[in-house]
C-alpha cells in the first residue's frame, strides 16, 4: 500500500512553474519551496522571473520564454533535465463581446490560455510517475457574455487534460479551475470595491488557496484526468 499523500513527497523533486513570476504561479512556487521542492519559475520577462526566484529563495531558479513561441518552448525543455512536476499557470487574458473584441486580441487570449499549455505538454520532459497540472477557470462551465475567448480556451484546456491523462500515463495530468482570485491580473481589470459574484464564500480566493490544490494534484499519486473547481462555491450558486 502506498503511503498517504503529503506535500513532504515534493522534497528534492524538480518542479517547474510556467508563469511563476506572479499570482497563482508564484504562490505555487513559494508553497512548493517551503516543502523542499527544487523550484524553477518562468515568465516572459527575464527580470520578473529572476525577481520571483530571488523572493522564493531556497535555490529557486528562473528562466524566461514566451510559452506560445514553439521554438522557445522546445529549446527550454531540450536544455533542461527532466522535471518531476510541471505547473502551467501563465495566461494573457482579455475579453469582450465577440462582435466588439479585436480578432487579434481574441486570438492572443486563446493562444495564451490553450496553445501555450499545449506546447508545454508537447515538449515537456517529465519523469515517469510525475505530474502536469494546468489552470483553467470557472468560465469553462459558467460562460458569460463578453468572455468568449476565455470560456472557449478554458473548456479546451479541460478537454486536453483528459486526453493527456490517457496519452501520457504514468505521468498524471490534472487541471484546477479557479473562480475569482485576488491576483495582479484581476486587480488590473476589476474596479476597486466591485461586488463579488453571488456564491457561498463571499470573497475572491487567495492565490495561496489555489496553490494548495495545485500541489495536492502533484502529491496525490492516484489523481489523474481530474478537473477540480476551487471557486468559492460559484458552481453551485
Amino acid at each position: 500500500m502506498n503511503a498517504a499523500p503529503t506535500f513532504s513527497t515534493l522534497a528534492s523533486q524538480r518542479l517547474l512553474v510556467v508563469g511563476g513570476s506572479s499570482g497563482i504561479g508564484l504562490a505555487t512556487a513559494q508553497l512548493a519551496a517551503t516543502h523542499g521542492a527544487l523550484v524553477t519559475v518562468t515568465g516572459r520577462s527575464e527580470q520578473r522571473a529572476a525577481e520571483a526566484a530571488a523572493s522564493i529563495g531556497k535555490g529557486a531558479a528562473s528562466a524566461a520564454f514566451d510559452m506560445t513561441d514553439e521554438k522557445a518552448v522546445g529549446a527550454f525543455f531540450a536544455g533542461n533535465e527532466f522535471f518531476d512536476h510541471i505547473v502551467v499557470a501563465a495566461a494573457e487574458i482579455r475579453s469582450g463581446p465577440v462582435r466588439d473584441l479585436a480578432l487579434d486580441t481574441a486570438r492572443t487570449t486563446f493562444a495564451s490560455k490553450f496553445w501555450g499549455p499545449y506546447l508545454v505538454a508537447h515538449f515537456a520532459r517529465l519523469a515517469e510517475g510525475g505530474s502536469l497540472t494546468f489552470v483553467s477557470g470557472a468560465a469553462a462551465r459558467r460562460p458569460r457574455a463578453g468572455r468568449a475567448p476565455v470560456a472557449a480556451a478554458c473548456a479546451a484546456i479541460e478537454a486536453l487534460t483528459k486526453v493527456l491523462a490517457a496519452e501520457l500515463a504514468p505521468v498524471r495530468v490534472n487541471c484546477i479551475a479557479p473562480g475569482m482570485v485576488d491576483t495582479p491580473m484581476l486587480r488590473a481589470i476589476r474596479p476597486a470595491g466591485a461586488p463579488v459574484p453571488a456564491q457561498p464564500i463571499r470573497r475572491p480566493g487567495e492565490p495561496e488557496e489555489i496553490a494548495f490544490q495545485i500541489l495536492a494534484c502533484a502529491a496525490n499519486l492516484y489523481m489523474t484526468g481530474s478537473i477540480i473547481d476551487v471557486d468559492g462555491g460559484l458552481d453551485v450558486s
